[in-house]
């Protein structure tokens, strides 16, 4: 006896947890397989690119945290970049160095987000406890350097705010937790911050890691989850824009940092992991390798950090803010600190872009300037929109239960996509 099935559709989201609150989903299934899937983005819009037109230089940086919440440093650099294109700046080398130890120590929160949220999504629960137990860490180390923990605002145009402090803060006794708790999470912080990241990427790397690889690298229950899901082939992946792990995922080997070295990438060595399938397992490899390869970056980093002082922003009147000696003394330099910070700088006539790569692909910033302090025209390539693009052509003929694994796959955070 044949049975006729008609097709419904279902409302996926913005309410489901998979769907990260701020995007909906028109499903037209048949049975649980989804035949169409038709993406509703702009549940979060706040014209991001439009206020960034709006502020002196200066000021938009704090936009940038705004947007991927996850990779705040990293979005920051992006802008920092492009400004720097259009003014000529050449900036320190410490300020680089700086700059590349945060952008891989976020690389790491970001993808720890991921992998944690990623595996609650699809059952492997306890994954959210151990990666926010490793992630605490750097947000400790990314509050001690910038004074903030979520939107740290720390890139400047000419290098970075300040330098490394000298003495990575201690937890304070409570009556919340025991003596030998207290000497235990306290052990690490007896130097200064690079010793406190030395630390974690020796413990990341050799620990934490293997932890995560023994929960699920060969869990049947996740591979049978991830396993042919989503499968997007090398030549289809260059077709949809996908750029980051999404593309690496499906055996294209392009990073930004190998292919268009920026700051001191091309003095670092790295590997970059490719997948072979183009699945979520393949995805979720890379992602875990990446990881690894972030950790070997911020050693290098931290090894020539120690080796080598110097001015973490460049040298010239029109970006940097005089010392606070100066300030005191001169009536010139208070001139130039409230000029900077009211006014800003203006920036001469042209046009730059600027991508880094980002740990959820390339993310570039297109700025138009009319000589003004403030930007004629910004335009923000983010990474997800591309991939969001592409779920329907992902989600065809799956289940309804792996649509959840493909959206989770993708890395999806609504403050850039929704820009």
């Amino acid at each position: 006896m044949t049975t006729n099935i008609e097709n419904y559709t279902i409302n996926f989201g913005p309410q489901h947890p998979a769907a990260h609150g701020v995007m909906r989903l028109i499903l037209e299934l048949r049975g649980e397989t989804v035949e169409r899937a038709d993406v509703h983005v702009g549940l979060l819009h706040r014209g991001t690119e439009k206020l960034m037109e709006a502020k002196p230089y200066t000021q938009s940086i704090g936009y940038l945290d705004r947007l991927d919440y996850c990779s705040c440093l990293n979005n920051e650099h992006a802008f920092v970049l492009a400004v720097e294109k259009l003014l000529g700046i050449e900036v320190p080398i410490r300020a680089q160095y700086i700059r590349v130890l945060m952008d891989e120590a976020t690389r790491i929160m970001n993808h720890l987000m991921w992998l944690g949220s990623h595996g609650h999504d699809l059952g492997a629960m306890a994954m959210l406890l151990y990666c926010f137990r490793d992630r605490e860490e750097l947000y400790d180390a990314q509050e001690a350097i910038t004074g903030a923990r979520i939107h740290p605002f720390y890139y400047r145009v000419g290098g970075v705010a300040k330098d490394l402090p000298n003495q990575m803060p201690k937890y304070e006794p409570s009556k919340f937790r025991s003596k030998k708790k207290l000497e235990r999470i306290n052990a690490a912080r007896q130097g200064d911050v690079l010793d406190f990241l030395e630390d974690f990427c020796d413990r990341f790397v050799n620990q934490n890691m293997k932890e995560y690889r023994d929960l699920l690298v060969g869990n049947r229950i996740w591979k049978g989850r991830v396993v042919g899901i989503g499968v997007v082939s090398a030549e289809r992946a260059i077709e949809l824009g996908f750029t980051g792990p999404m593309l690496r995922g499906s055996g294209v080997a392009w990073d930004l940092r190998k292919t268009q070295p920026y700051s001191v990438y091309d003095q670092l060595d790295f590997e970059v992991p490719v997948g072979v399938n183009g699945d979520c397992y393949d995805r979720f490899l890379v992602r875990l390798e990446e990881m690894v390869q972030s950790a070997h970056i911020m050693k290098q980093c931290i090894a020539w950090l120690r080796e080598n002082k110097g001015p973490v922003m460049a040298e010239d009147s029109r970006v940097t803010i005089p010392q606070r000696r100066d300030v005191k003394e001169g009536m010139e330099s208070l001139i130039q600190q409230f000029k900077v910070f009211t006014e800003g700088f203006c920036v001469p006539e042209g046009e730059a872009y600027a991508a880094i790569e980002h740990p959820k692909g390339e993310f570039g910033v297109y700025l138009v300037s009319d000589g003004a302090n403030k930007p004629y025209r910004v335009k923000l390539r983010a990474p997800g929109f591309s991939h969001i693009s592409a779920t329907e052509e992902m989600v065809h003929r799956h289940m309804l239960s792996d649509l959840v694994a493909i959206i989770g796959t993708q890395d999806l955070v609504f403050g850039d996509i929704d820009r």
